[in-house]
This record gives structure tokens, sequence and C-alpha cells, in this order.
């Protein structure tokens, strides 16, 4: 089987994960996915091919050496993002394509094109694998899943490459903030590990946001509108009072780069009640503990403004950035430089608008920077897959195993 046809096998799976669960899994589709990837693992050869009740999966390619080599790791997560379905996908390979346009659904007159989205010009002349418009496509991160799985067939298939121990492993719920947080990082038993859910070809990603998310519950008080004077206090409106003093500058859809943001995920309302979901995002630490403050900030001013308790927020932090586990430990990130390079890639280190499991492996022991598996537009039907870049992925992890057996030569 090669790397095409074991991504469309994957994204036949319904994986996405909720925010609302309180199960890990978050959704039970999720468990039907990793016990096939389980089965899959133990076909193409590996050991110590374990499933928890958690569905979290664990497998290794043992060395082929009596050489002292690092142990190391790679990861990817099954779930998909609840912004978007993931049932029902319908993947198209668009051979060659020729930097025109994408009809991605001519009924719903859903367009892939590159005036909205000019990375599709770098990939000019390669096949890309699309949506039908109704569904994301699930490279996020299905075709990280694809890489590790297939750069472990290859490196069964190809013995006079020398690698030490290699251990995989597959998470649910990363799209909820959840992925790492039962991760067994003892049981995993590496030095270091690559997270392979980047984009586009060539990112390497060591730093990441400092991330919270908060809930915030207004209490109104419904009264007749002919006689409310006074005495109506209007949860819904207050709601969007409270939206209207986040400063407009520092949205995601306002910020790149290094700057932080306030994102509204949902607002859900009434005159009697409302409910707001908000995450909270900055690289730099400082800079984070300020925007908790921020909207604690609010919460008193409205308060004040129409009565205690009336407005309340439950805040915590999701994950830090990982740059400073990383950085004692850089040789992690010259490795992957110079197996991009070896295959003719430039690395194009940056840093994450979001955050990764590594982001929280990291803080428990286990250094774990990021790196592309090749999807773009991740999380919607505009989400497409360059095939080459997805091989080129695979290919990487292949260096990474090459390069860490020789490292100490």
């Amino acid at each position: 089987m090669n790397i095409v046809e074991r991504f469309l096998n994957y994204v036949g799976f319904d994986t996405q994960s909720s925010e609302e669960s309180t199960t890990t899994p978050s959704t039970p589709k999720q468990m039907v996915f990793a016990e096939y990837l389980r089965k899959e693992l133990e076909d193409v050869g590996l050991d110590d091919v374990e499933l928890d009740d958690k569905g979290y999966l664990y497998a290794t390619l043992p060395a082929n050496t009596d050489k002292n080599i690092p142990t190391i790791g790679f990861i990817s997560h099954m779930d998909t993002s609840p912004d978007a379905s993931g049932a029902n996908i319908r993947p198209r390979i668009i051979k060659g394509y020729d930097g025109t346009d994408i009809v991605l659904n001519e009924e719903d007159g859903t367009i892939l094109s590159p005036n909205r989205f000019p990375e599709l010009l770098g990939h000019k002349g390669e096949d890309l694998i699309v949506t039908d418009g109704r569904t994301l496509l699930g490279a996020d991160d299905k075709a990280g899943i694809a890489a590790i799985v297939q750069a472990m067939v290859y490196l069964k298939s190809h013995p006079e490459i020398v690698h030490g121990d290699i251990r995989v492993g597959f998470n649910p719920d990363e799209e909820i903030g959840l992925g790492a947080h039962l991760f067994d990082v003892k049981k995993f038993g590496c030095e270091w590990a690559y997270t392979i859910d980047g984009g586009d070809v060539g990112e390497l990603e060591f730093e990441c946001f400092n991330a919270a998310g908060a809930k915030i519950r207004i209490k109104g008080a419904s009264v007749h509108t002919g006689y409310a004077k006074g005495k109506m206090i209007n949860a819904a409106r207050i709601a969007t009072e409270l939206q209207g003093l986040i400063p407009a500058n520092e949205l995601p859809e306002t910020t790149e780069g290094y700057e932080g943001f306030y994102h509204l995920l949902s607002l859900e309302g009434s005159c009697e009640n409302a409910v707001m979901s908000y995450i909270i995002r900055d690289h730099d630490r400082k800079k984070f503990e300020e925007r908790k403050s921020f909207m604690n900030s609010i919460v008193r001013h409205l308060n004040e403004k129409y009565g205690a308790g009336v407005v309340s927020i439950e805040m915590h932090d999701q994950y830090y950035n990982m740059r400073e586990k990383v950085e004692p430990v850089f040789h992690v990130i010259d490795i992957a430089i110079k197996a991009m390079e070896r295959l003719g890639i430039s690395p194009k280190v940056q840093a994450i608008r979001g955050g990764t499991d590594g982001a929280q492996l990291s803080f428990r022991g286990l250094p774990c920077p990021n790196i592309f598996a090749g999807g773009i537009n991740f999380h919607g039907p505009f989400e497409f897959l360059p095939i080459p870049s997805m091989e080129k992925a695979m290919m990487t992890v292949v260096e990474i195993c090459k390069i860490t057996a020789e490292y100490n030569d």
C-alpha cells in the first residue's frame, strides 16, 4: 500500500472530536479508527503495539543495530476538528494542478481559488487531494499518521538504513486541547520526539502560543418589554457589549506572526442567559498573563455596571510556549533541519500560531517540536493536500532516523 492509498483509507473514518464530551476519547468513533490503526501497525510488522482504553496507541520499530542510539519518537493525532464535518469525506485527486480555480462543489458554488488562497500556486503542477466542498479533508492530522506509518514501512523494507529504536504514538482529542493529557510519556520511553502535525513543506516549529480558554456566563433578568425600564437585564445584549470591549485589532482575523489575540469561539444567548466561549493566545508569557487579566477586568467592569454576579468567568490555561523546553536540547532542531536539507527541502523555522500536543509533552519532559505533514487550509472545506508534500514528510521522518543514528559518530 502506498502513502496515498493509506491516507485515503484513513479519511474514510469520521474521527471528529467534541468539546462538549466528558469522556476520553471524546467521541467513540475515534476508538474505531484507533482499532483499525492498531491492526495496521501489527500487519506492517511493528512490535509492542498497544492500544489503551483511552484511545492512545503506541508501537515500536526495533533497532537494527547494536550501536548506542537514542530512542526517538514520532507522534500524530487521530481526531479531526469540531469546526467542520468530518463525516462522509469524499476526497478527489486533481492531477497536475494547472494554477486555476478548482470547483469543489458546483451545486453549492464552492470554489478553491488561488485568488483567495494564493498558496495553491506554490503547488502548481503537483497532484492535489481536495474535498467535495462540504467537509474538511482530514489531512490534519491523518497526513501525519500516513507519513509516520509509511516511513516505518520504508525503514523495514530498507534494512541497510541503520536506526535505533523508533517509537510511534497516535492519540485522540488534540483538536480540543486534550491530546497530550493522558499520553504516557514514561511508557513512550523516548529522549525526544516530533509531532508530524504541521502544514506546508518545510515547516518546523518549536515555538507556539501560550494558551488559555475562558467560559463566560451572563445571568439576565427577563421582564415584559413594556415595563422593562430599570428592571430588565438582557444577557444577550450584554454579551455583545462584552465582545465590543475586545480590541478590534487583537482578533485572529487582524493579527499575524507573534501577535496575540482573543477569539470568540461561540455565543449562545437569550434575554435570561448567555454563554460565551473564548480562547486567549500570546507567544510572550508576560503578555499572555496580561491578556487574562484584561478579560477579568472586563468582567469586573460589567458587574459594576449591571450588578454583582451578573457576569462570571471560568478561565484555565491550556498549554505554554514549548520554546523554553526545546532550546536547551537544540540538537533536536538541528537534526530536523539537516534531514530536510538532505532532501532538498528549505526549512521554514517559524512560530506556530496555534499549538500542538508537542507543546504539552515538552513541559512533561519530552522535548517535541513540530514538523510539516503537508496539508494546507486545515479545519474546513478548502483544505487540500499536495501529494508530494505528504511524501516529503514521510521521507523527512526517515532522514531524521538516519541522522539520529549518525549524530554521535
